[in-house]
This record gives C-alpha cells, sequence and structure tokens, in this order.
C-alpha cells in the first residue's frame, strides 16, 4: 500500500483529498503546517509528499527547501491556479511535479500515480547493470545514480528522467512532449515550462563544454539534444 503524506493548511480539502485517496487503496497521512509536515516526512519516509506552497508559518517553498537538503522522497506541489512564480520555483528547488488547485481528487491521484511509476521505474532500472553513456555522462537507472565528467551529479527524480531520455539518443532532437511523457510521466500540457525548469536546474548542475556552451542545446521551435563532441 502506497502511502502519501499531504500537508495543507486547508482542513477540508485535506479531508476530502484523504478520504478519495484511501477509498484507492492508498495510506493517508496529514500535516497543515510546513514544519509538522517536515518532520513527518523525515520521521515516517512516505512514499510521495503532497506539499501546498500557500501556508502560514513555513510555507511549502521553505519546507520543499529544508526536505530537499534532508531527503529525496518524491513531492508534489500544490500551487494556486496561474502561479507561475510559485511552480517555478518549487521545480527548480526539486519538487517532482506540481498540480494546480483548485484541483480534483481524481486529477492529483493521477498525477501521485505517475510520479510514484516513474520514480520505481528508475529504482528497477530495467536491470541494466551497465551504464548509459552519453556526451560527459554516465547514468546508472538501477541506481539513480549519474556522474559528469566521472564526477558525482546530484539530481532529482525529475531531472534524471529528463537527462536519462537525453542519453538514450545523444546528437538527436527530443521534442519537450516526449521529454514530459518519459521524463515526467505526464502529456506536456499547454503553456506548461515544467521540462524547460528541470533543463535549467541540470545545466546549472553541470560544467560547459570547452567553447563554454551547455552540453544540452535547444533546437528553437522543436526541443532539446545532448551534444556529443
Amino acid at each position: 500500500m502506497d502511502h502519501v503524506l499531504i500537508v495543507d493548511d486547508d482542513i477540508a480539502l485535506v479531508e476530502l483529498l484523504s478520504e478519495y485517496l484511501a477509498s484507492e487503496g492508498l495510506a493517508v497521512t496529514r500535516a497543515h503546517d510546513g514544519r509538522t509536515g517536515v518532520e513527518r516526512a523525515l520521521a515516517d519516509a512516505p512514499d510521495i509528499v503532497v506539499l501546498d506552497v500557500m501556508m502560514p508559518g513555513s510555507d511549502g517553498i521553505s519546507a520543499l527547501r529544508e526536505l530537499r537538503a534532508r531527503s529525496d522522497l518524491p513531492v508534489l506541489m500544490l500551487t494556486a491556479k496561474g502561479d507561475d512564480v510559485d511552480r517555478i520555483v518549487g521545480l527548480e528547488l526539486g519538487a517532482d511535479d506540481y498540480v494546480p488547485k483548485p484541483c480534483t481528487p481524481r486529477e492529483l491521484l493521477a498525477r501521485i500515480r505517475a510520479i510514484l511509476r516513474r520514480h520505481r521505474a528508475r529504482e528497477a532500472g530495467h536491470h541494466r547493470d551497465e551504464p548509459m553513456t552519453g556526451g560527459p555522462f554516465r547514468l546508472w537507472p538501477s541506481q539513480r545514480r549519474a556522474t559528469v565528467q566521472d564526477q558525482p551529479l546530484a539530481l532529482t527524480g525529475a531531472e534524471f528522467g529528463i537527462l536519462e531520455r537525453l542519453v538514450g539518443t545523444p546528437g538527436e532532437v527530443v521534442s519537450k512532449s516526449e521529454l514530459s511523457e518519459k521524463g515526467l510521466g505526464r502529456p506536456l500540457a499547454r503553456y506548461d515550462r515544467s521540462v524547460d525548469v528541470h533543463i535549467s536546474s541540470i545545466r546549472q548542475k553541470i560544467p560547459t563544454r570547452p567553447d563554454g556552451s551547455s552540453w544540452i542545446q535547444t533546437v528553437r521551435g522543436q526541443g532539446y539534444l545532448l551534444v556529443t563532441g
């Protein structure tokens, strides 16, 4: 049974979501502020944390920052509809995905299951022992481990999924739609910048090529590609 921790100060909403998720076979625990949410996440080690951005006291962004400093648990953010700033900040800090509020319980469940499938697929790693290689990268999907120029590379689950897709086809353009499907486990929505934000975060974590350009190139109107040389 998958264990979900919901952190949101809207008690009525948490009750509604908890009842629905429980009816679908998930175990649910709750917290109503960021501080308590972080404590329970670290103590209970749920399979996924659903974290609201707007909360009094320690808000979701602060909680995410603290949680990411101490854990790689999958995190799904709940953000205000149309608030791109919170979404982008959450993704940059290591959230796996977001759902804009108000959301339906069914949509939330679908996103939770997509993240868990992606997370477990990486842990299983297709039972490969040999690393994937491309450009300066080596990836071990079975361990969710990556290096760049033989140095450890710390990635979130979403970042790993996107980089895995690029490393799998070095030198070829991969569309944002495919990166969203394969890397994030969901279709690319209109005006969705999640893939761009994750790519930007990966670029910030890796060295540049000798000429100062990025190993991950943008192909305008088409997608991204991993440079091989």
